[in-house]
């Protein structure tokens, strides 16, 4: 409210449930925006901040408390529980959203608000609004401005604070706990899904309720499909599986990406790409400091990547040549990370005036450099044909340089073999 100033208004709606389908609807998840100011779970619920507003500058609007609903679909804050539990200043049933909000709007001079993020809120908001347009020869006073309210609320969502950090820690190393557990149980003949179960069974009985994203179980071939989910492959003899899956703690991501042999041990050439993936990753954490704009990791990774390609044979050519024109991609075809928070693909700018963004304490990302050799490249060695290898952790930007929250899975070949063997 500090930087909305005066005379302004901040409008921001709950995210709507969604249908599955026929009558069934989705597990709710509340909007990330919402749930960063409010803490508030539920849906058909809208937040609204009035800077020095005598009567609460924080007002909530959301469902009545409903005996017979919360029978059916569990229990609701009500407008009291709002301010109560949730620390609403003041609180409204959603039912008098339209008799109450407009006031509100009107006589402000700044409405920040999303437009284009829900186009049936986009509409009632315009409804208020023309409503008091209708009525500026009887002194009423509509807002002279729209101002988007992300522009500012996500680049404060980019700076973690202790108590999130603490968070995305937890979230971190149950995820790292579920590949461990993974890798201990992974063998010839098992399907792809059935990998897949050992991780939701870690993330639930440690209290992480879902996965922060669909997860990536990729053996052999199926390693090189960047965002395969279907999950139905059988785990052969002899390949790399590619697991890349993280669950949410308390609306809070984590991403984390390991690849491991199905038989427990890598055979040279897998050994030979992977540990060439590891060294860029390696270097990538090591520049993550706050000396470093956000693509100094990513230049880190192209020119190991690049010159090891070259080493192994499989690219050809002069090494500025094919970092200039990008000739790695064949192999490396996406960037080395993102920002990480309460999305997995977290809000904040890349660039700040066409100039990468520098690094500061607080922000989180992924490290995550990969090499994919598809399976029908003629154009490399039979050997090194459908080997899909990406490394991935979560890295927390500190004061001294930065924190690797994801440091308990391992990723050494000889640690991952020796975990793999039962030692």
């Amino acid at each position: 409210m500090s930087i909305m100033g005066p005379n302004s208004i901040a409008i921001l709606p709950a995210a709507p449930e969604r249908t599955r389908n026929r009558d069934v609807e989705y597990p709710y998840r509340q909007d990330s925006d919402f749930w960063y100011l409010t803490g508030f779970a539920e849906p058909e619920a809208v937040m609204v901040l009035l800077p020095g507003r005598e009567h609460g500058e924080y007002v909530l609007f959301c469902r009545d408390r409903d005996r017979t609903m919360e029978i059916w679909n569990g229990y609701r804050a009500g407008p009291e529980g709002a301010v109560s539990e949730y620390d609403a200043d003041d609180a409204f049933p959603i039912s008098d959203i339209d008799e109450i909000l407009p006031g509100l709007i009107e006589g402000s001079e700044r409405v920040y608000y999303d437009l284009g993020h829900d186009s049936e809120f986009d509409r009632r908001l315009m409804g208020w609004v023309n409503s008091i347009r209708e009525r500026v020869r009887s002194g009423a006073h509509p807002p002279g401005e729209f101002v988007a309210l992300a522009h500012h609320l996500h680049d404060q969502r980019l700076f973690k604070s202790a108590a999130e950090g603490k968070i995305m820690r937890k979230a971190a190393s149950i995820s790292a706990g579920a590949h461990v557990r993974a890798m201990q149980a992974v063998k010839p003949g098992m399907m792809e899904y059935q990998l897949e179960a050992e991780y939701i069974h870690e993330f639930m009985r440690h209290g992480a309720r879902s996965p922060a994203y669909p997860s990536i179980v990729g053996g052999g071939p199926n390693s090189c499909i960047l965002h395969y989910i279907e999950n139905t492959g059988k785990l052969k003899d002899g390949d790399l599986v590619l697991v890349d899956a993280g669950c949410e703690l308390d609306y809070y991501a984590s991403d984390i990406t390991r690849t491991f042999p199905v038989n427990g041990t890598f055979s040279k050439p897998q050994q030979a790409l992977y540990e060439l993936v590891l060294a860029s990753q390696y270097a990538a954490i090591e520049a993550t400091h706050p000396d470093n704009h956000w693509n100094v990791p990513h230049e880190q990774v192209v020119n190991i990547l690049t010159q090891g390609l070259m080493d192994l044979g499989l690219l050809k050519g002069e090494f500025n040549e094919l970092v200039e024109t990008e000739g790695y991609r064949s192999f490396f075809m996406h960037r080395t990370g993102h920002w990480l928070g309460l999305d997995v693909h977290d809000v904040g700018d890349y660039r700040i005036q066409e100039q990468w963004r520098q690094l500061e304490p607080g922000m989180v990302l992924t490290v995550e450099p990969g090499l994919y050799v598809a399976p029908d490249d003629t154009s490399v060695d039979e050997q090194w044909r459908g080997i899909g290898i990406r490394i991935e952790d979560d890295v927390l930007v500190t004061k001294a340089g930065c924190e690797v929250l994801s440091h308990e899975v391992p990723k050494d070949v000889a640690d991952i073999e020796k975990i793999m063997k039962g030692n």
